[in-house]
């Protein structure tokens, strides 16, 4: 936890790539996601999850979800000064409370009039009133501007520039040295025919998917379906998957003669044989990657400045 997250990336057990930086537009395949990760944990050790600092609105609704689906043992609830944003997240405010895609339970008559404490109602019989119990953890933070966005959202964009370059940094020798631009580095030669593609967050025309997915950063996945293509490709799917991410890269060129793609990553080679499956999200490689490359010659691809800002 000590650091910014670039300065300490590690390999995780289980990953799925989401493709973008909110859930906001799919909170359900975002549900489907957390699930098909959690399942992979065998309650051997502690698991410490953390949740998104969205908590307002429908963020709320879905951190009631998430609660629900998980069954934490203890939350922590982190406050805002001077703000309550949150109702305290006790068992019973889950256990009642609806969330974005769940039902809270409904309570009795004699409760919702105001009637004792919960040892003082029953509920109808036959009813379940078994609700996942856990131990709240409130922390009330007396700091002046605890809490306030302000410019999170600034320096959210620029931890993910540098995460997406730390990661990229794995590509370069570990000697000491020059760092050798990435239009330098050989990239992987992948037919056409050897993985399927999928654009996660808009839809894209078929004719127009290469120029989606050249100088792109994908997700190098694995679909447990066997790609088949009786054609030189390309294999487009025709929904996201949920399936493991086994690394990232990005699509250093697209030879449409040969039906390759050129794949620049640092995944090696023993889990390389796994992916039959590109994923491409709303996730851009950082601007400095595009226009501080040493030893470009003529206009950079992708870069231009001669934009009409009045657009």
């Amino acid at each position: 936890l000590p650091g910014p997250p670039f300065t300490h990336q590690q390999m995780p057990s289980k990953m799925v790539y989401y493709g973008q930086t909110s859930c906001e537009q799919d909170t359900e395949r975002y549900l489907d996601v957390v699930k098909y990760v959690f399942s992979y944990y065998k309650k051997e050790v502690p698991l410490i999850i953390n949740t998104m600092g969205w908590v307002k609105g429908e963020g709320l609704l879905l951190l009631i979800d998430l609660i629900r689906l998980l069954s934490p043992s203890h939350i922590v609830q982190m406050d805002m000064c001077d703000s309550k944003v949150m109702p305290p997240l006790t068992s019973e405010h889950i256990h009642f409370s609806a969330g974005l895609h769940t039902k809270g339970k409904q309570q009795s008559k004699c409760k919702q009039l105001g009637v004792g404490s919960m040892e003082s109602w029953k509920c109808p019989e036959g009813e379940d009133v078994s609700a996942p119990q856990h131990k709240l953890l409130y922390v009330h933070p007396e700091f002046p501007r605890a809490g306030v966005a302000g410019e999170v959202r600034v320096h959210s964009s620029i931890l993910r520039d540098m995460s997406i370059l730390g990661y990229l940094g794995h590509l370069q020798s570990p000697d000491i040295g020059a760092v050798l631009p990435l239009h330098s580095l050989v990239p992987y030669q992948v037919p056409f025919n050897a993985v399927a593609l999928r654009v996660i967050h808009t839809d894209v025309a078929p004719s127009n998917i290469m120029y989606a997915v050249n100088a792109s950063w994908v997700g190098l996945c694995c679909i447990p379906e066997e790609v088949r293509c009786q054609s030189e490709g390309p294999v487009l799917l025709t929904q996201t998957p949920i399936c493991d991410c086994l690394g990232f890269g990005i699509v250093r060129g697209v030879d449409m003669e040969k039906k390759l793609y050129h794949i620049l990553t640092p995944v090696p080679p023993v889990n390389l044989r796994l992916v039959n499956c590109l994923l491409l999200g709303n996730i851009a490689i950082p601007n400095c990657v595009l226009v501080g490359q040493q030893g470009i010659e003529g206009e950079i691809p992708y870069v231009t400045s001669d934009y009409n800002y009045s657009i």
